[in-house]
Formats: C-alpha cells, structure tokens, sequence
C-alpha cells in the first residue's frame, strides 16, 4: 500500500473550525504530529508520498477531501469550503502519474472525509459540503466500475461522515453509538464507538493495526476486543481544526 500526505502549512493555525479552540493551534506541535502519523503508517509498511507543502492553504494537510480512489481511478473531488477548492490542482497532479483520474465540476461539492467505501460499496455523507450533484458525479465515476453509491443522511452538526465512522477492512466498520442509526449500513460489521468517546471513531486500519487518536481508552478497549492491534496517535492539534486520523492521507493500493 502506499498513501499520500501533505505537510502541515505554516498558515495552519487559520485553518476553517466550527468553533475556534481557547487554545490556538501549535503549527510546531501539529507538525510534531504529522511526522508521528507518517512514521505510524510506514511502521507498517505504507510507502508515504508528500505532497509539497501549501503554506497558502491552510487546511491543505487534510488531504483525505481532495479525491476519492477506487477501482483504479481517482474523482478529485470539488471541496464544499471555497478556500479549499485551490488545495485539488496540486492533488490531480501527483495522482495523474499512479491512476486514472477524473474531475468534479461546478455546481458538484464533495469532500472525500464524506465517502467511506466497505467492500464493493461507497458509503457518502449528505452533508454541508457535499451535495447532491457531487453525490451524482461520484455516482457516474464509480458505478460503472461495478461499486454501488449509498448516500447517507447526516445528523445535525456533524461535518463529515468519517467524524463518526471508518473502514476497518473486509466488511467492519467503526461506528459512534447515537449518531448514524446502524440499519443504515446493511449487513456491514459495526464495532461500536461509546458515544462519549465520538471522536475515536476516526481511526486508519492498515491490516490487523489500527491507528487511533490518544486519549479515548475505551476506544482503544473496544478495538483490541475486536481483534485489532492499537497503535494511539496524539491528534490534539488537528481535532482543534476539526480534523482527524483518516483526514491526513488518502491510502491506496500498491501500483
């Protein structure tokens, strides 16, 4: 496997929040904390590819919302944020030599912390940055390789449908209790997330380790139950960007 990653910006701590942390964002500690994630993912044998660094771009280490990939091809997608609409040129670029690629246009939006694709589905979150029209473009992409486009309601107040769930390989996923109702993904296996512990359901699986945020030990306890090898990453200066584990990189298979 492979993944590519951006580094984090020195214009980071302006980076789009809902509600701004009292404590400003550490460009210095979020760095320490992307060069931790980058190691986390190589530790297990992904060959990380930067992606030169943005300092224009604020959120631009958030790459996960610039394309989807799947059966060979990559949607750059349109990002629902304005200001994240410059971050895809240099996206299309460094995936145009590894896959297929095709482009979102205007009116579509879509961020790819929206898509979570399970086996020969493409789970996509109905949210403020995605709409209906990058729901359909992702649809035209991917349908005709033979995966299916499940849209997924969002609940109120949650950005994107990877804030409350990820894949954790084959037909698992992890899912926050009291946020999706669970008959929304079909027959898929949930490990449930404890809802006081939302954010941990954010996680990277790569094989049998799964990457998570420190700091949510009940997370952590639920995982390694369901057979998975934990490894806990610090992720407090990204969450203050409302950010998370899978927002850092787009995991693809090896060429």
């Amino acid at each position: 496997m492979f993944a590519l990653t951006r580094g984090v910006p020195a214009s980071f701590a302006d980076a789009l929040c809902a509600a701004p942390s009292v404590v400003p964002i550490s460009v210095a500690l979020a760095r320490q904390q992307h060069a931790a994630y980058r190691a986390a993912l190589a530790e297990l044998g992904v060959v990380v590819t930067e992606v030169a660094v943005a300092d224009e771009l604020p959120d631009s280490c958030f790459v996960e919302d610039t394309a989807v990939v799947a059966a060979g091809v990559a949607l750059v997608t349109r990002p629902g944020a304005v200001s994240r609409q410059p971050e895809t040129a240099a996206i299309f670029d460094a995936l145009a030599g590894q896959l297929e690629v095709a482009r979102m246009e205007a009116p579509a939006t879509l961020d790819g912390g929206d898509c979570m694709r399970v086996g020969s589905t493409i789970y996509v979150g109905r949210s403020a940055r995605t709409n209906a029209a990058g729901i359909a473009r992702l649809a035209e992409v991917f349908e005709p390789r033979g995966l299916r486009v499940v849209p997924i309601a969002m609940p109120e107040g949650v950005l994107h449908l990877k804030c409350v769930c990820a894949p954790l390989g084959d037909d698992r996923i992890t899912l926050a209790a009291g946020t999706i109702p669970r008959d929304a993904f079909g027959d898929v296996h949930v490990v449930t997330i404890p809802a006081d512990e939302c954010y941990g359901a954010n996680a990277v699986a790569i094989g049998a380790t799964v990457l998570v945020a420190d700091g949510f030990p009940r997370t952590h306890d639920v995982l390694t139950a369901a057979g998975f090898c934990v490894v806990p990453l610090a992720t407090t200066e990204f969450r203050k960007a409302d950010g998370a584990l899978t927002c850092l990189s787009i995991v693809l298979p090896r060429p």
